[in-house]
């Protein structure tokens, strides 16, 4: 018989876990994307002012992506504490760090006042952002994951993914807003300020939130397991370590599987405004706007994808993305360039409902790959180090092709090269669906009495 923490949730208590996930995540993920729009729009002004457009933003833009640098060392660090101690500590933890330093970016001096401590700071507050938010997305997701069952774990797990979308969707709402109410003159001046200071009142909603659920009761198990080994005589080796030893595979197929994702998701919601605004001649309402829409439309895609998941499989589900995304990183650039705003926000929408079929079962899909014991740090490493490759440089790669080609081609091909990755790993990855997530790392084992040994008895080694 089941035990209580064994026990399959209840509707209410999921609901509640998935609930204090997904806000946290929105909130998270509010403050990350805050920074890439305001680095499209007005960073590159107010903190490297002198050069040119396209060289101001590229400058923006490579602070942006000191963001990601940092995330595979908060991965690291989070992931091991979260698989020693516990999910929901660290996931606290997390969402004061990001909060913190996005309230702290609104009151920072630009560089008219203090020169190049400006970009110094805010280059400093973004690795803060990139350290919390390496750890967020692991514990959000497992969090959820260990508490659902298997049947219906890809519908579960994908709400926390859809606090990408949400958090996007709050960022750019509160930007076009603004831009909307203000002058530019006045924008540039104090009102992008005010998003970053509404960070922290999130974060005290998040906060209440969060501290209200119950720790993952596969965790809590195998805590237990580990506490007996450790009882019998054996040595616990580092969660990172033993990640690789025994689920390396595992990480590297994480990798593949979020590299197009992560590089489509970037150069559509946060190039975009870039493009349309240096390249087209757009207003950045246009922009913002295409991306508001988009992401309503995400919002809503990535949970029925994932629902989808768990009757398709992980696999089936994720290739529809890929292989859709390889086509249409050609037709995006073509429908944007007819500056028609109705097309720009249908090739917005579309590129991002194919993007939610990456992205919707990739959080029971990378769950699955691992087991319990290393399961914080193996999909924290897998999903962030895919991070650094893919959204931190797809909006520089993305800007630097646009300067030196002024074209959408290369960034089209760059784009298609990064789906055709994912959609050969899919499709060599195995299917996960179904896989339970309360399996042992490694069976209990008893050390072997001093007798045995002189006896030269045979002892089975630990696969």
């Amino acid at each position: 018989m089941a035990s209580s923490e064994t026990a399959p949730p209840t509707a209410g208590s999921i609901r509640r876990i998935v609930a204090a996930s997904l806000i946290g995540t929105t909130i998270e993920w509010y403050d990350f994307f805050l920074y890439g729009s305001a680095a499209a729009l007005v960073f590159n002004e107010l903190f490297f002012p002198g050069s040119e457009p396209l060289v101001g933003t590229l400058l923006a833009f490579l602070t942006y992506a000191i963001g990601f640098a940092a995330r595979p060392l908060g991965g690291l660090v989070f992931g091991h504490y979260g698989d020693k101690i516990g999910r929901k500590q660290l996931l606290v933890l997390s969402l004061l760090l990001m909060g913190g330093a996005t309230f702290a970016m609104g009151l920072l001096p630009t560089h008219a006042s203090i020169g190049v401590g400006a970009p110094i700071l805010l280059t400093l507050l973004r690795l803060i952002q990139g350290f919390a938010l390496g750890g967020e997305w692991g514990g959000a997701v497992l969090l959820v994951s260990e508490h659902g069952d298997d049947k219906s774990r890809g519908f579960w797990a994908s709400w926390p993914q859809a606090g990408a979308p949400g958090g996007n969707l709050l960022a750019t709402g509160v930007l076009a807003v603004l831009a909307a109410v203000q002058s530019d003159a006045a924008f540039l001046a104090w009102g992008w300020r005010i998003p970053f200071l509404l960070s922290g009142v999130l974060v005290m909603i998040g906060l209440w939130i969060r501290m209200s659920v119950s720790e993952s009761p596969v965790f809590l198990e195998a805590r237990a397991r580990a506490a007996e080994r450790a009882a019998a005589g054996a040595k616990a080796k580092p969660p990172v370590a033993e990640v690789f030893r025994t689920n390396w595979r595992g990480v590297l197929t994480a990798v593949g599987t979020r590299l197009g994702e992560n590089i489509s998701y970037y150069v559509i919601t946060a190039f975009l405004l870039v493009y349309v605004t240096s390249h087209l001649g757009l207003p950045k309402s246009d922009g913002l706007n295409a991306v508001l829409i988009g992401s309503a439309v995400h919002f809503a895609a990535i949970p029925a994808w994932g629902a989808l998941s768990d009757r398709i499989g992980r696999r089936a589900v994720t290739l529809i993305g890929s292989v859709g995304m390889t086509g249409w990183a050609f037709a995006f650039f073509a429908l944007l360039d007819s500056k028609s705003f109705p097309v720009i926000a249908a090739a917005v929408t579309v590129g991002l409902l194919l993007h939610g079929a990456m992205y919707g079962p990739q959080a029971a899909f990378i769950s699955e790959m691992f087991d319990t014991e290393v399961r914080y740090s193996g999909a924290s490493m897998g999903s962030q180090l895919a991070s650094i490759i893919g959204g931190a440089l797809a909006p520089i790669i993305a800007v630097a092709l646009l300067r030196d080609y002024d074209s959408s081609l290369p960034i089209s091909v760059y784009l298609a090269t990064a789906a055709a990755v994912t959609t050969l790993t899919v499709l060599v990855a195995k299917e996960t669906r179904g896989r339970s997530l309360a399996r042992e790392l490694t069976p209990v084992r008893a050390p072997v009495p001093a007798a045995r040994r002189a006896g030269h008895d045979t002892v089975p080694a630990d696969n």
